[in-house]
């Protein structure tokens, strides 16, 4: 109907006083056909300057304006609006909003276009289009672009008038051609006296451009600066294949981010939750397990505390991997009833991966009480428990918490796109990840997690598949179809929100292969299996010493401990407790123990990278002047059971000094038990689970260790520096 058809004729007047209003007969008039996220940033930027708008809206008609000429509608609608207007001095500025931004104020821009000595100012560019057949008929400029650019100009209203009159073809017809010949057409450019601003002094077009214009930062405000004329121009547009451009310089101007002010909008505009007075909005969680990836019972355990009323979510999980079953299963059984609703899809559906994301978002498109998707990628790390809450609170169409990769400029999100719409560092990107610019950019790719308005997947991205591409990945699909849509998508550096894990070299043979992730991922690694008061140990004087010269201190958490033990009683391939062992250089052993050493299991790197990181800054501490590289000969888990081995007679370590992990807790998993000293007559008889006994090993500790009367005993024992 013709409601639908025809968005309201709007009018928005700057706040101007009386006074001002009676002098400012400046205009600006554009066509806006549909209330897009462009359009609403190109609002917001005339109203920081107060400048009058006229925006005419009805259904486009007038072609691609992202491509193809077209946008005789503009010149249509304009020539409507001309005929209305009686005041013979008003001055009107017709100029594109999806892609423009204001840079400036009407004061000068006023001043320019007088400056300029003619009643109409076209802006200019440097490439010719539509019809390269018209190049040289276009007059020569001393300086700057010599071509007409359609989509900004300003001028007398009379000039206009007479420019349009005699415009008579359909919407989707080019106006940029129509202004063209009547450029080049000498009669007509002195009868309405026609210019071009060449140097960009009025005007910024983009296209053909970007290598010349940079950010300019002023105090409390930012300008787009064009180095080879030296211009700073009132406004800027993002003509053809240049949207993204105009989105990085948005970021910006006119002061959207300042250096002086940080971010200006980001408090602008949002959605309270506290405000809520009845239930929160509901959330469909998409979880995607798309490859073998470390610490998914980690995932899992965040997933739970993440701060938001579960009987507001629903989850919808795909898993790609057979390997991950066990932890999902585990997941499912124990918590899943606490959620609204639960959609599992498992390896043996065997999707490829646009389908089960397309699906995803199709479970929220269809379910009319959804009211966000909250894509999650099993490798990110959400340690912001309020993420989801922070995102919906911005209120944006698709916003991405930003998360990086530990000690690296890796990120979840991209500045910049190459010609091949491949990944490119923007001037900012670095900044942005290192946190030295906080803010909410809008950016032209997003993965791994982010967060969907249901109402978009209802309207403009309803099209089931969006994740689909011949030639993109499905991320890049997703991101390709959102910006052909005109939609913007943010990301918010705002708070701190968490990191990525690296899946790279990720090993599944093993149990509990997390505990070969020390290289690939160790802030989680250490997060996992470090003791929590570790740190803590030289600063609160946590190193305890039960005997002289025996150190003791928290090292590994509880699941580090059992982690440990149960790889090695899963490998199983204990040692008999003989002197023969052909495991040791010379194949006899003095002091023989049931064990399993770590190059059984191939641990022995990673284990020399954990001495070497956690051991050896507390050897140094203890042990003044002596500096490890933290070498073993010998790294084994020891097995005590009465029935088998219960005790372990006097004897020398050969080591410089040695390291002894009890894995399990006295009183719970075994009885008796314990080290002493013979040379002190001290004895350690309780010794912590988790907790590391350091002594040295050579010449003063002849040491024994105690019986086991009950259970089973474990430690990790190390050799350090024979």
């Amino acid at each position: 109907d013709k409601k639908e058809k025809t968005l309201k004729h709007e009018l928005f007047k700057g706040k101007l006083g009386e006074k001002e209003r009676k002098n400012n007969k400046l205009l600006v008039v554009t066509v806006a056909t549909k209330e897009t996220d462009g359009f609403t940033r190109f609002m917001k930027s005339a109203k920081h300057f107060n400048y009058s708008v006229l925006g005419r809206g009805e259904k486009w008609q007038g072609g691609d304006y992202m491509s193809a000429p077209g946008g005789g509608q503009k010149v249509r609608l304009l020539k409507a609006a001309l005929d209305k207007m009686k005041d013979e001095d008003r001055i009107i500025l017709f100029i594109d909003s999806y892609d423009v931004v204001f840079a400036s104020g009407p004061k000068e821009l006023l001043k320019k276009f007088q400056q300029a000595g003619h009643k109409v100012v076209f802006s200019s560019e440097s490439l010719i289009w539509p019809d390269r057949h018209l190049q040289d008929k276009h007059p020569h400029v001393k300086e700057g672009n010599r071509f007409l650019g359609s989509g900004g100009f300003i001028g007398y209203v009379p000039n206009i008038r007479e420019m349009v009159s005699d415009w008579t073809g359909e919407d989707d017809e080019s106006d940029q051609l129509f202004f063209t010949k009547i450029y080049i057409d000498p009669a007509k450019r002195k009868s309405i006296n026609i210019t071009i601003d060449s140097k960009c002094r009025l005007f910024q077009n983009l296209n053909g451009a970007l290598d010349e214009v940079v950010l300019k930062f002023e105090d409390g405000r930012v300008r787009a600066r064009n180095v080879l004329y030296d211009t700073l121009s009132v406004v800027i547009h993002g003509n053809g294949p240049t949207k993204l451009q105009i989105n990085y310089l948005g970021n910006y101007i006119p002061n959207t981010w300042t250096f002086e002010t940080g971010c200006t909008v980001c408090h602008e505009d949002l959605r309270s939750l506290t405000a809520i007075k009845s239930e929160y909005p509901l959330v469909v969680i998409g979880i995607f397990i798309q490859q073998p990836t470390p610490f998914v019972t980690v995932f899992f355990e965040r997933l739970l505390k993440l701060q938001y009323p579960k009987n507001r979510l629903k989850l919808f999980i795909y898993n790609k991997e057979a390997h991950h079953e066990r932890q999902v299963s585990s997941f499912l059984q124990d918590h899943g009833n606490l959620y609204q609703d639960v959609k599992f899809i498992g390896p043996e559906e065997e999707m490829d991966g646009a389908a089960p994301r397309n699906l995803g978002f199709d479970m929220c498109r269809k379910d009319e009480d959804c009211d966000y998707f909250f894509s999650l990628d099993i490798e990110v790390v959400l340690k912001n428990e309020n993420t989801l809450k922070i995102l919906i609170e911005q209120n944006l169409p698709v916003i991405a918490p930003m998360i990086t990769r530990a000690g690296r400029l890796w990120s979840n999100f991209w500045g910049a796109l190459s010609a091949d719409g491949y990944y490119a560092r923007s001037e900012d990107y670095v900044d942005i990840v290192q946190g030295r610019r906080e803010g909410v950019w809008n950016i032209p790719y997003v993965s791994s997690v982010y967060l969907v308005k249901a109402s978009l997947l209802r309207s403009e991205l309803s099209d089931f598949e969006l994740f689909n591409s011949n030639n993109l990945d499905p991320d890049m699909a997703f991101c390709h179809n959102v910006r052909s849509k005109g939609i913007f998508m943010y990301v918010t550096n705002m708070q701190s929100f968490g990191r990525i894990l690296s899946t790279e070299n990720y090993q599944t043979n093993h149990l509990h292969n997390d505990l070969w992730q020390i290289f690939e991922n160790p802030v989680d690694w250490e997060e996992r299996y470090i003791h929590e008061n570790y740190t803590r140990i030289m600063k609160d004087k946590l190193i305890e010493t039960p005997c002289p010269d025996v150190y003791w201190f928290p090292i590994f958490t509880d699941v580090a401990c059992n982690h440990l033990v149960e790889e090695m009683e899963n490998f199983g391939q204990w040692s008999g407790g003989g002197n023969k062992d052909t495991r040791i250089q010379g194949g006899y052993e003095n002091v023989p123990t049931i064990d399993i050493h770590m190059n059984q299991v191939n641990y022995e790197k990673e284990w020399q990278k954990f001495l070497l990181e956690y051991i050896a800054p507390v050897t140094e501490k203890m042990f003044p002047g002596y500096y490890t590289r933290a070498q073993f000969d010998l790294a084994f888990v020891v097995r005590y059971k009465p029935d088998e081995q219960p005790a372990l007679r006097p004897h020398h370590d050969a080591s410089t000094f040695t390291i002894n992990i009890a894995l399990n807790q006295v009183g719970l998993d075994f009885q008796g038990g314990g080290c002493r000293f013979l040379r002190y007559d001290c004895s350690i008889t309780s010794p912590r689970k988790g907790w590391a006994l350091m002594h040295p090993g050579r010449l003063t500790h002849y040491h024994e260790g105690l019986r086991v009367t009950e259970g089973v005993r474990y430690i990790a024992v190390s050799f350090v520096d024979p």
